[in-house]
């Protein structure tokens, strides 16, 4: 790592996108156990209550990103789209976070932590990726002191993506894309990382990959497997070819429209083979290290959604 600077100033009071999404959420918590106070975009009014002040607004709204950010020490930005058009991943992924770089530098917050995607990585596989690379770049010639955080897959509670997986790993049988690995990390280990970055000089102008600390990242079939040990179950899994997946994507299209989940978009993000994070973009030891081992991460996540009735 380069050190850009000597010192920085103690961040307490964070002004956060995304706050009402599945990290978001996961990342106030956090943020509050370690005695931040915490600013948060909505949508819609809510009440002040448990220490955080919550601002009505969007990233398409420049007077309530002023209004976010004014008095911050720091910004971190989590919100951000993950399934659409290109139109739409433009307008708010890049457009949004353009904006949200604007709102700082008018109210003079110089910490920026922008909260990315492994999949910026391949621009080129998917308008999802594309988008977050396009606001990678934004944000590096922005002339904040930024961090950025790439995560991979990530999981736990009240997570919805992977919730697929979980449901078809109770019923024995789970569905998997052509053979690949992939990394992913627990919510909350990724949320203790994006925090313990915002005071560290040597985090400015940094990348960081951040997993669970498995070499190598998981096979797809090791991973229903392990699913499956959680419900007591041996997972049959099978691979779906990819010109197939891209079919029931058009049939979901076809008949969920915009709120479609599988897009072709989609489909080739999950079919490229490697997804596993880069050992040298890693978060050094020194400053975090993964505290959750997937396999209890995951056993707490399936007690998670049974208690919930999330799975059926």
């Amino acid at each position: 790592m380069v050190a850009t600077m000597t010192r920085i100033s103690k961040s307490r009071i964070l002004a956060i996108t995304g706050g009402t999404g599945f990290v978001g959420q996961h990342l106030l918590r956090i943020a509050l156990e370690a005695g931040f106070e915490v600013r948060a975009l909505t949508r819609g009014r809510k009440a002040p209550g448990d220490g955080i002040i919550w601002v009505d607004g969007a990233l398409d709204r420049p007077e309530s990103l002023a209004e976010l950010v004014a008095g911050s020490d720091a910004i971190i930005h989590v919100a951000g789209l993950i399934s659409g058009d290109k139109e739409a991943f433009e307008a708010v992924n890049i457009g949004g976070t353009a904006s949200l770089i604007d709102a700082a530098r008018k109210a003079g917050v110089r910490r920026f932590v922008n909260m990315s995607s492994l999949a910026a990585r391949e621009p080129e596989l998917s308008d999802y990726g594309w988008s977050k690379a396009r606001a990678e770049r934004l944000v590096a010639a922005s002339g904040l002191e930024w961090t950025i955080i790439r995560p991979p897959a990530v999981y736990g509670p009240g997570d919805r993506e992977t919730l697929e997986l979980f449901k078809m790993a109770k019923r024995g049988i789970v569905a998997l894309p052509p053979k690949g690995r992939f990394s992913l990390v627990h919510v909350d280990d990724l949320c203790r990382l994006t925090l313990s970055v915002l005071d560290e000089p040597d985090t400015i102008s940094e990348i960081y990959e951040p997993d669970d600390g498995r070499e190598g990242g998981w096979g797809h079939r090791h991973f229903a497997r392990v699913l499956g040990r959680i419900y007591g179950k041996r997972a049959a899994t099978f691979s779906v070819p990819k010109p197939l997946m891209r079919g029931i994507a058009r049939l979901d299209k076809l008949f969920r429209g915009k709120k479609a989940k599988l897009t072709r978009d989609r489909v080739d993000y999950f079919c490229h083979p490697d997804w596993v994070v880069t050992a040298e973009r890693r978060p050094p030891p020194a400053l975090w290290k993964p505290e959750i081992r997937t396999p209890t991460g995951l056993k707490q996540t399936a007690s998670w959604y049974a208690a919930e009735g999330w799975l059926g």
